[in-house]
């Protein structure tokens, strides 16, 4: 972290000891045939054609794994599948604020999206076959016009590395790669970064704030006299509309708890299923698919919020960092820790390990 991130490429061989894939082919292609689940078919016909089709795939709609030039993404498979969930905890170095999820891609020979860039950093494991990597800085961020892909028209590579399988490649934001099947049955995996634009952040906390804001107060100038300069915005309003910003932030740690709870948000086709299970206090474990941070005044879970503090604060942020808690943990736990507990396994968010 304190040499590489966000300042170079970083290639680190053997990264994956036994570079055996956590998700199967055949568990691949049954995901990009759910529709519940994003995937997308890029082929290349061409120096400067391609074609772009977004799933559900039913298995005879995918290509020949000996027709070259083709590849399968398939996005989130954390949030579908155990092993590959398991696998992205790897990777918790960084905090789960910023760690998005695990795309899979497999590709036949010659596949690959064409160079481009991520405005995030990115962790590129290479899991079965082969794949040829050329990176470069992104001197000239046009992109090629007219395609469903975003390729861009100029890339000079600096680097090239062949990756192997259990071999790993990491990205800073805004370096160009390229990335190229060498033979059949190429499968790498994307960890990818959540790094939110400033404006794009300050405007959804703002709409956000601006929802929870419980005051209607209209303008009012009822002692305005009559005008001489009509295009003239009132002094009146204008404070009006700063003091009304102002509102926004009047609670204290109104933003600190609106972004933790967007932050814990999980993705908008996730749906959790009541357990069919009656609630005992025994071990237990977040659900692959819930989202559980913290900060020195809150939990945050799934777009929710709670105060913690004390020994509930201490428990309550042990299950946020092991994602897990014995039974011992749980059947020593405060009344309202096991109520919220409960709750929470109720609502699917949690599970018995």
């Amino acid at each position: 972290m304190r040499r590489y991130w966000q300042k170079r490429p970083l290639l680190v061989r053997a990264a994956l000891p036994k570079p055996k894939p956590p998700v199967s082919r055949a568990r691949l292609f049954a995901l990009a045939a759910d529709e519940d689940v994003e995937s997308r078919l890029v082929l290349r016909r061409g120096p400067r054609r391609w074609t772009l089709r977004h799933g559900p795939f039913g298995r005879t709609e995918l290509p020949s794994r000996e027709r070259p030039s083709w590849t399968l993404l398939v996005q989130g498979v954390d949030l579908h599948d155990d092993a590959a969930h398991e696998l992205l905890h790897a990777f918790r170095f960084v905090p789960d604020a910023r760690l998005d999820d695990l795309m899979i891609s497999y590709a036949s020979d010659g596949g690959g999206v064409g160079p481009h860039f991520d405005s995030y950093d990115v962790f590129l494991l290479q899991v079965k076959g082969q794949r040829r990597w050329r990176i470069g800085r992104v001197r000239d961020a046009t992109l090629e016009a007219g395609l469903p892909l975003k390729i861009l028209r100029r890339f000079t590579p600096e680097q090239e590395f062949l990756l192997d399988a259990g071999d790993m490649l990491y990205l800073p934001p805004q370096w160009a790669h390229d990335g190229v099947a060498v033979g059949a049955d190429c499968m790498t995996y994307s960890i990818g970064m959540r790094a939110p634009q400033r404006d794009a952040l300050a405007a959804d906390l703002a709409a956000r704030l601006s929802d929870a804001l419980d005051d209607d107060t209209a303008y009012s100038d009822a002692n305005q006299p009559a005008t001489r300069h009509p295009a003239k915005v009132p002094l009146r309003l204008q404070t009006f509309a700063t003091r009304a910003v102002r509102g926004l932030l009047a609670n204290d740690g109104a933003i600190e708890r609106t972004l933790g709870e967007m932050l814990s948000e999980p993705k908008s086709h996730i749906v959790f299923a009541r357990p069919r299970s009656v609630w005992r206090p025994r071990a237990v474990a977040l659900d692959r698919r819930t989202r559980m941070l913290y900060d020195a005044q809150r939990m945050y879970i799934n777009g929710e919020s709670v105060r913690i503090a004390g020994t509930d604060a201490v428990l309550l942020r042990r299950l946020a960092d092991e994602r897990s808690l014995d039974a011992r943990a749980v059947r020593t736990a405060s009344r309202a820790a096991r109520a919220l507990l409960r709750e929470w396994f109720d609502a699917g968010w949690l599970r018995r390990r």
